[in-house]
Formats: structure tokens, sequence, C-alpha cells
């Protein structure tokens, strides 16, 4: 699913039109990544955790000529999917 087809769901679901639907998921989106990258978490109960992550340096090797090479240590978008989400991609039948 791309954005335009969850715009088209979100604003039959919403019973909204597709501009405003498609107003709100932008919003939502920047929000969530403005947050993100100035160090907050965005929780969602039931669907999960959006955070930034400290990755460490590390040594790699160029995959042209086989050299080492070190990584830097860097900042990366971390998601957390929540239980409810979890249960619903992958149900446990008890």
């Amino acid at each position: 699913m791309n954005k335009g087809e969850l715009v088209d769901a979100v604003a039959d679901k919403a019973s909204v039109t597709k501009k405003q639907a498609d107003a709100v998921l932008t919003a939502t989106i920047e929000t969530i990544v403005e947050a993100v990258a100035s160090g907050d978490k965005v929780t969602l109960v039931g669907f999960g955790s959006f955070e930034s992550r400290e990755r460490k340096a590390r040594e790699g090797r160029n995959p042209k000529t086989g050299d080492k090479m070190e990584i830097p240590a860097t900042k990366v978008p971390a998601f957390s999917a929540g239980k409810l989400f979890k249960e619903k991609v992958a149900p446990s039948d008890k």
C-alpha cells in the first residue's frame, strides 16, 4: 500500500474527503518525523513507538574492493510495534 492508497482508505474509513485525509496524514507524518529528529519518543498506544537510536561506530568492508573501513557512529530512526499491532499481524492461537 502506498501513500495514495492509504489516503483513500483513511478517507473512506473516516468519512472525509481525500484532500482532508491527505492533509491529516501528511501533518501526522511530519509531526512524528520532527519529534523523533529532535530526540523525542512518539508512542501511539496499540500501534507502536517511534524513536531515535544510537548506532555505534563499527568496522565494515568496501563491497567493491574488500578493504576494511570505519563506519562512524550515527543516529537512526526506529519503530517498535505495539502489542495490539503484533497480535493482529501474528495472532497467537492459544
